[in-house]
């Protein structure tokens, strides 16, 4: 294949982008001259020696957990965006030989929520976003850049976030959109979630988890039960974080 492209991050047994962009280049009659696969990496120290591999046929890799941010030393050039958000999910090489990261997380996320009409509603606008990886970083930009107040959540306690024991009624009433971007409940453990008061959420409030497999987690399930308003699947950001990244990967 003289144009290849695939996926980083490690393990990779959950991942849909593989499909995605096989079926992609089958619809736009690339099929014989494009093909996607998936690199785990368990150690970004190997990235270089991935590079040298397949030096002559690279032509963009999307980046996932846990290497969103690991990556960025071993990039030529970081594109203004990513490192406004210190986070890199997608590489373009460039004609010059050199490697640039951007960060298609951003426009995904953000594409889906401008296109939610419940998301219009919401009052007040305070998102807790539950996570502090990469994805969250690319997260909490697209929610203050649509104007709402975000309050991170962890398991540890620091100066810009709340534990979740933390998470008390007054706080809950306050932040009605709460955003998944954790692991918790990615296929295979789809028995796992984040460890929020589910019992306090009520009529008024937004769920929205970045797990993409299972397409309903078990955090949107107990939202549901617990009477929010609604809830999104994380597959509709894959999409347009996807379109983005291919978008990226196509410029001249």
């Amino acid at each position: 294949m003289n144009n290849l492209f695939g996926l980083i991050g490690f393990p990779l047994g959950h991942s849909f982008s593989k499909g995605y962009f096989t079926e992609k280049f089958a619809q736009l009659g690339l099929s014989n001259t494009h093909a996607y696969e998936k690199f785990e990496l368990e150690n970004v120290a190997d990235f270089p020696a991935l590079l040298k591999s397949h030096t002559a046929h690279l032509r963009g890799l999307n980046v996932t957990i846990p290497h969103k941010q690991s990556i960025i030393p071993f990039l030529d050039e970081i594109d203004e965006a990513a490192r406004k958000i210190g986070a890199v999910n997608t590489i373009k090489f460039l004609p010059n030989g050199k490697i640039k990261g951007f960060n298609t997380d951003y426009w995904g996320f953000r594409w889906t929520l401008e296109k939610w009409d419940a998301f219009t509603e919401i009052a007040p606008k305070k998102a807790l976003v539950l996570g502090k990886g990469g994805a969250a970083k690319a997260i909490v930009v697209a929610l203050e850049d649509l104007g709402l107040e975000v309050q991170l959540v962890s398991r540890r306690k620091e100066e810009d976030t709340i534990t979740y024991e933390e998470l008390t009624a007054e706080v809950m009433q306050k932040h009605l959109l709460v955003v998944n971007t954790t692991p918790l409940g990615m296929y295979p453990k789809v028995d796992a979630c984040p460890p929020i008061p589910y019992e306090l959420l009520g009529s008024q409030h937004l769920l929205y988890d970045i797990v993409y497999n299972p397409l309903e987690t078990l955090f949107l399930k107990k939202g549901l039960e617990a009477g929010a308003k609604a809830v999104h699947f994380g597959l509709e950001m894959l999409h347009g974080q996807a379109e983005k990244a291919w978008e990226i990967w196509n410029e001249a």
